[in-house]
């Protein structure tokens, strides 16, 4: 009787053979390169059940890296390098990306600071097909952060502008690891623009517009006190970034629809937000423009400064609010068309001259109180200015278009 009700046994069914090329990008990286490659591959060897490669590409070094990268391959039957002449994350992941065979390609920084642990998390859906790309999460509930309140401050700041202006439903853009399936590698790099560390945001705005699902790990994540990553010039450069990517869906140039049809998302909606109704997201749309106007107000000012700080402030200013007024109807407030596009431009010419008497002003106080003082001095106090300006700006341009909250 016992026998009747013994269950047949069943063969083990073996994981899905996969191929996955990890890639840890590099630019002078002599002192850490070893030691973490040696420590993923061991780790890989011993846990990881897919077929796997190692690949360091080396971005330009001028130290000992391609040296010790081209050395551990050469001791590793799973390690490779890869030189690029040219420096650039973005560009080298695009690269070595594009060139793979394997099923799946990742990356993570060669600081090892993501816990290897989340590797097969972030892997697994991909290799199921569950989702199309895989991002560890520093943001996300159940990761674990060690880091200073600078860069946590950072890193939240610019997600939130994510969400604000380009409606970007994920939690973490920059975290530095990251999966993506090949297929989908193949059709969405070559829309990719930026080279450098904007490529990731970019990558992963396109992918979600393109109907394509974004799978999050929370991760362990222990900040690196030797990061030599430039927060000043990465900021600008991913401010830039977003002002690139409003553009280039505003004008249809982005070609998303080829995308979708290509990896048969298009019966898939399309996540294209609409423009954020309240006070909060309207002034986090706003604050995304103004710091894209200000950074070229001060490229033009410095520009003409060789003609007189007043006349390159009354420049600067004029062309810069122009292009403010109209990004702002689009993308702040969510108005498009002709429909009462010169009473906006003159309401912004209003708000203009105000600024430039308040600009001017502080200009002449410095000039007036401080005669010596440089053009350092005075950037700093046009600063100030232009951010009273801007507040004030806003108000007068919310009332102008009448979006009510």
């Amino acid at each position: 009787m016992s026998a009747l009700l013994r269950s047949p046994a069943k063969a083990p069914q073996n994981m899905r053979l996969a191929t996955v090329d990890v890639i840890i990008p590099v630019h002078n990286e002599e002192r850490d390169l070893a030691a973490s490659v040696l420590r993923l591959e061991a780790f890989l060897a011993n846990t990881f059940p897919y077929e796997y490669r190692v690949v360091i590409a080396d971005n330009a070094s001028t130290d000992s890296t391609l040296e010790i990268a081209r050395r551990l391959a050469a001791r590793h039957q799973r390690v490779f390098a890869v030189h690029l002449d040219a420096k650039g994350r973005g560009r080298a992941l695009r690269q070595i990306w594009l060139a793979s065979q394997a099923d799946v390609v990742a990356y993570m920084d060669v600081d090892l600071s993501t816990d290897l642990k989340a590797l097969l998390p972030l892997v697994a859906p991909l290799v199921s097909g569950h989702s199309d790309v895989a991002i560890g999460s520093r943001l996300t509930r159940g990761s674990r952060v060690v880091r200073g309140p600078k860069r946590e401050f950072i890193s939240r700041s610019y997600n939130l502008i994510l969400k604000a202006s380009l409606g970007a439903s994920f939690s973490d853009a920059q975290c530095g690891f990251k999966a993506m399936r090949r297929e989908v590698a193949d059709q969405l790099l070559p829309l990719v623009e930026d080279n450098n560390w904007f490529f990731d945001t970019e990558m992963l705005v396109l992918a979600e517009r393109s109907g394509l699902r974004i799978h999050e790990v929370p991760v362990d994540w222990t900040d690196d006190p030797n990061s030599t990553v430039d927060i000043v010039a990465t900021a600008t450069e991913d401010l830039m970034g977003v002002w690139r990517l409003l553009r280039g869906f505003a004008t249809h140039r982005i070609p998303l629809d080829r995308v979708r049809a290509e990896l048969s998302r298009d019966t898939v909606p399309a996540t294209v937000p609409g423009v954020p109704m309240g006070m909060l997201n309207q002034m986090l749309r706003f604050a995304v423009v103004g710091a894209a106007s200000t950074l070229a107000y001060f490229v033009i000012y410095l520009m003409l400064r060789g003609f007189g700080a007043q006349t390159a402030n009354l420049a600067a200013l004029l062309i810069t609010a122009v292009l403010n007024t109209a990004a702002n109807r689009r993308f702040t407030f969510g108005i498009s068309g002709s429909t009462g596009v010169l009473k906006h431009q003159i309401g912004g010419l209003v708000a203009f001259g105000l600024a430039l008497g308040l600009t001017s002003g502080s200009l002449w106080l410095l000039a007036s109180y401080f005669p010596g003082a440089g053009p350092s001095a005075e950037v700093v106090v046009l600063i100030f200015a232009n951010a009273a300006a801007t507040l004030m700006r806003f108000l007068a341009l919310r009332l102008l278009m009448h979006h009510k909250p």
